[in-house]
């Protein structure tokens, strides 16, 4: 299964790259304070703070407000679901784990990047630069580390990928309900005959 993805491939990263410097800025204005701590810490103790903007497909308004350039340009990715900027603290690092949902890939467009970060999906491993996107299929095991004296930030999007790029998982045949139903489908058949 393919981790990263040609960001080319996606008008996405053509819109954020040519106006990251916009998103810098604002990004600039933000207090630390601001922040948060990504919830699942079991995966990397302290140090991974994010600011909201939108989370699943619900617009954090508040945040928006402060935001206000970043948001127009992160309303113009389809399908958008997650957007919003993730901070790494100098010494993190984000154990190997798998995201969710299937049918997503995550954006992140590279904002405060020091030289030290890094990020590993499947078995490719690449690095954040400044303007630039990485997209790439999260629900494939991956980590991320920042091993610099200073704060990597990224602005992070997760989008539904366009239809027919992601494999999906197979289905299992007919379970619950749908197995029943087809008994009694089976059932009728039997009896028209």
């Amino acid at each position: 299964m393919q981790g990263f993805y040609d960001s080319h491939q996606f008008e996405l990263a053509s819109i954020l790259e040519s106006n990251w410097q916009t998103i810098q800025y604002e990004l600039n204005q933000l207090r630390q304070g601001d922040f948060v701590p990504w919830p699942e810490e079991y995966l990397y103790g302290k140090g991974w703070d994010v600011f909201g903007l939108y989370a699943f497909g619900l617009k954090i308004s508040k945040n928006c407000d402060l935001c206000p350039e970043t948001t127009k340009l992160v309303e113009t990715v389809p399908n958008l679901t997650t957007a919003g900027f993730s901070s790494l603290a100098p010494g993190t690092h984000i154990a190997p784990h798998t995201g969710y949902p299937d049918g997503l890939l995550r954006c992140h467009l590279g904002l405060i990047v020091p030289d030290g970060c890094g990020i590993r999906v499947g078995s490719e491993t690449k690095s954040w630069e400044e303007g630039k996107c990485l997209i790439f299929d999260d629900t494939l095991e991956h980590e991320a580390w920042n091993k610099s004296s200073s704060t990597r930030v990224v602005l992070l999007l997760d989008f539904k990928a366009p239809e027919g790029l992601l494999k999906l998982p197979e289905r299992p045949q007919r379970q619950g309900l749908s197995s029943i139903f087809g008994l009694f489908k089976k059932k009728k058949d039997e009896v028209s005959r």
